[in-house]
């Protein structure tokens, strides 16, 4: 019997305990509870306050990361024309030379014949050629015996005035950036004022694509408004090595699409969209050429023939790599033949033996050199200096 009450007993417990959570389970949560800890279905639900400034939705108090401003591009500001040319002289003038074989003769003091000899051995093999270097010398032996002395800074005197006199610092240098008058049967409004029109030409290999992006810089520090025309359509990474130039100092090029476009096309759009927008010069690269092939020196001819159907052009420069030597020659000739160059770019003109091609470039020609390359940095272009190429290649 005792048994039976205690089972009794324990049930009914049972059952009070089951009614108490059963309460708790239909929300009887003791204040103190509910003062603190809100409910977790009421955690998973979003704020029906607005959000914060500054707060991730569905997350308050945590602040939102500021949307990134978009790129703004930031055009580079090509260096001076001071500037590049102080710093190419220093460069002309620690990378040594004829120059500086010379003056290592030249500091024995007394001169034998062998002395002589050898100078003229170095004339000879800095690209001078024979009229030249024998011109030099004899201007060199003549003054030391009116001098009557052999002291090397006197010799250096003479040498520095032969070399300067044969480089010819009288020659006009300036690239021709006067707008031409229209063409009479073009295809523009009257008054149109057209750019003034430089052709790039040259063999392969001189950097005559990055020559004409160098000198859209030259250009743009002395705040010209420049167009450039990719008229090499036979190689597909030159449209875009312009492109990016361009794109560097705010530069606009037209270019095809379409690889093996007739380049004289292009050449006349450049021309055309430079005399549209008002732009000061327009800058146009053609493909590299072998000077014994005539069909593509006839093609050259075309594309000057079309772009002066605007206006004529005004600078045609040819782009020689100074250590091709009298290579380099033969090469100039010829371009001037078909499409009469004005004026030489001397590219890798780095004080090697072949700086005398300035000399018999210009002498074969009668063109001078206009602009001068030192290295492959993007304002290592400079107008040429005779004097300082002088001084440089005699420091």
């Amino acid at each position: 019997m005792l048994i039976v009450i205690a089972v009794l007993a324990v049930l009914a417990l049972a059952g009070g305990l089951w009614l108490v959570s059963g309460r708790r389970r239909r929300g009887q949560v003791p204040p103190e509870v509910s003062a603190h800890k809100p409910l977790e279905r009421e955690e998973a639900l979003p704020s029906a306050s607005p959000e914060e400034p500054g707060e991730e939705p569905g997350a308050p108090g945590e602040a939102a990361e500021a949307p990134e401003p978009p790129a703004v591009a930031t055009l580079e500001r090509p260096e001076s024309i001071p500037g590049r040319m102080q710093r190419l002289r220093a460069r002309l003038a620690g990378s040594g030379g004829f120059g500086k074989a010379i003056l290592s003769v030249l500091s024995r003091g007394d001169l034998s014949e062998s002395d002589w000899e050898e100078i003229e051995d170095t004339l000879l093999t800095s690209d001078l050629g024979v009229e030249v270097t024998m011109e030099l010398m004899d201007g060199l032996r003549t003054q030391a015996k009116v001098l009557g002395t052999s002291d090397p800074e006197a010799i250096r005197g003479v040498l520095r005035s032969g070399l300067l006199e044969l480089v010819d610092p009288t020659m006009d240098r300036s690239l021709n950036l006067a707008r031409p008058a229209l063409a009479e049967n073009a295809d523009l409004p009257a008054g149109t004022e057209p750019a003034a029109a430089i052709l790039m030409v040259g063999v392969n290999g001189t950097g005559k694509t990055t020559t004409c992006g160098k000198l859209a810089r030259v250009l743009v520090a002395q705040d010209k408004t420049v167009v450039m025309g990719a008229a090499d359509t036979f190689r597909a990474a030159a449209a875009e090595q312009l492109a990016t130039w361009g794109e560097r100092v705010g530069v606009d090029v037209v270019r095809s699409e379409r690889e093996g476009a007739d380049p004289a096309s292009v050449a006349f759009d450049a021309v055309r969209k430079a005399a549209d927008q008002g732009a000061d010069v327009v800058l146009v690269d053609t493909a590299g050429r072998l000077q014994n092939k005539a069909g593509l020196m006839d093609e050259l001819g075309k594309i000057k023939r079309v772009m002066g159907k605007i206006a004529p052009v005004g600078e045609i420069l040819l782009v020689l790599d100074a250590t091709t030597g009298q290579n380099g020659m033969r090469q100039a000739q010829v371009f001037s033949e078909a499409v009469g160059v004005t004026g030489i770019v001397l590219t890798k003109l780095d004080g090697t033996a072949k700086g005398g091609i300035v000399v018999t470039v210009q002498r074969e020609l009668g063109v001078p050199v206009k602009l001068v390359g030192l290295g492959e940095g993007a304002d290592d272009l400079a107008p040429f200096d005779p004097e300082g190429f002088v001084d440089a290649l005699l420091a």
